[in-house]
């Protein structure tokens, strides 16, 4: 897509969205099938995706604009049932663009495979005898995937490790064993569990124990993604706000949220509002994202910020954020859900550590867009205005009438379904 910065947006209709959209982006006649059809999941497709399936559960599907990121520009399809977030987002997108952008990097895609060892004989001598053999495991493990070698990936590390050596209960003494894969472009999690799975026997033939859990970790601190942005205060100010007092107020949060766990858990929540969109999007696995998230966020032992904002020595403002991102662009619903394979057509991402660098500097624009908002107006005053929309459907209003009733209760103050029903009836006589 030339740019992703498109003005006037969100004033569209959803049908000149749409129009739009078509124009700017070389779609097939497939995505364009997909992305605009009235049963873009059908019923038969998700019941071979799940069991017991009686239906589909559709959420919005918004873009974030103005990404600009490492030079590129990106238009951001964002899957979330919650106002405010997308425009919040494009928002920050658009102060940090004219900032120069956003900029990442991301490590390889090193994913990590699971083997827990119990009753060795010797633990010590177990795990030396395990570190003997590392590489003709690591050739083993590599044996069960080769399509995954082929690509440039695979097995590629081991390590093993002796848990509560010094514990007092029977089942807690054990051994594991961590397995180190490169999976491309693929989320891995059959390749990862294919892998270790295969490993078992010659395990315990080797310590002398029973393995019981082989499986892929979530906690991907092997496959890190990081995002910064640098923002002059001018870019910041905002009605009754100079940018210093914007900046000043934004790290002030900041410091609040990597002090105290109770802020730390809805800080960091913003933050995952801006990643989680464009994970369900893609088809990728949000929960496993969350979980190595919320992990990452407690490495140092206490529950902390996910992002850190400061000043550097010209006065600008400067946040950054590193997370792992376990995401992918081929394999498993990828292929299967329809709109994720369209998704990742409008992103434009050509591999999972583009995709995952794209998905941290839309977390971090969130977070930004989240304490501009708590610093200076409040978080409600756009967040309610929006939500209000909402309101208006739940109490019956429709066509026109939802932005009447919308305008009326912000006007009124009263952005609740009780006082929208007396409109919607008052409206109707």
């Amino acid at each position: 897509m030339e740019t992703s910065r498109i003005p006037g947006f969100y004033n569209m209709t959803v049908e000149e969205r749409r129009d739009l959209l078509k124009k700017l982006h070389s779609f097939t006649e497939e995505e364009i099938a997909n992305l605009f059809s009235k049963e873009p999941l059908p019923a038969e497709t998700a019941d071979k995706m799940i069991e017991n399936t009686i239906g589909t559960f559709p959420l919005p599907l918004g873009l974030g604009l103005n990404f600009l990121i490492n030079g590129k520009e990106y238009v951001v399809p964002m899957a979330i049932e919650e106002p405010s977030v997308v425009a919040s987002a494009s928002y920050i997108a658009k102060i940090v663009r004219n900032a120069g952008g956003f900029t990442t990097e991301a490590t390889d895609r090193v994913m990590i495979g699971q083997i827990q060892v119990v009753g060795c004989p010797d633990f010590e001598i177990a795990k030396e005898s395990l570190l003997k053999e590392k590489e003709a495991l690591i050739e083993s493990a590599n044996a069960a995937y080769p399509s995954m070698v082929a690509r440039g990936g695979g097995a590629e590390d081991l390590e093993v490790r002796v848990l509560n050596e010094d514990g007092d209960s029977p089942y807690s003494k054990m051994l594991v064993v961590h397995v180190y894969v490169n999976t491309c472009d693929a989320m891995g999690a059959n390749i990862i569990n294919t892998m270790v799975e295969s490993l078992a026997p010659t395990i315990e033939r080797i310590t002398k124990g029973k393995v019981y859990l082989r499986i892929l970790s979530n906690y991907a601190d092997k496959c890190l993604a990081r995002a910064k942005c640098v923002i002059p205060p001018n870019l910041l100010e905002t009605d009754g706000f100079s940018g210093e007092e914007v900046r000043d107020g934004v790290i002030h949060a900041f410091e609040f949220a990597d002090s105290d766990p109770y802020r730390a858990v809805t800080h960091n929540k913003g933050i995952m509002n801006g990643i989680d969109p464009i994970v369900i999007a893609t088809g990728n696995d949000w929960r496993a994202v969350e979980a190595g998230a919320h992990a990452y966020a407690s490495r140092s032992g206490k529950y902390r910020s996910m992002t850190t904002w400061s000043v550097d020595e010209q006065g600008n403002l400067v946040g950054e954020l590193e997370l792992p991102m376990s995401v992918g662009t081929v394999g498993g619903s990828i292929q299967v859900h329809p709109i994720a394979k369209t998704s990742l057509s409008i992103l434009d991402v050509e591999s999972a550590q583009e995709l995952a660098q794209v998905i941290v500097s839309v977390g971090l624009a969130q977070n930004l867009g989240a304490l501009k908002a708590l610093v200076t107006d409040g978080i409600q005053k756009g967040h309610m205005a929006l939500h209000s929309r909402s309101v208006a459907i739940a109490a019956g209003a429709s066509g026109e009438m939802i932005d009447i009733i919308a305008e009326k209760l912000v006007e009124e103050k009263e952005i609740r379904v009780g006082k929208a029903k007396e409109l919607v009836e008052m409206y109707t006589k």
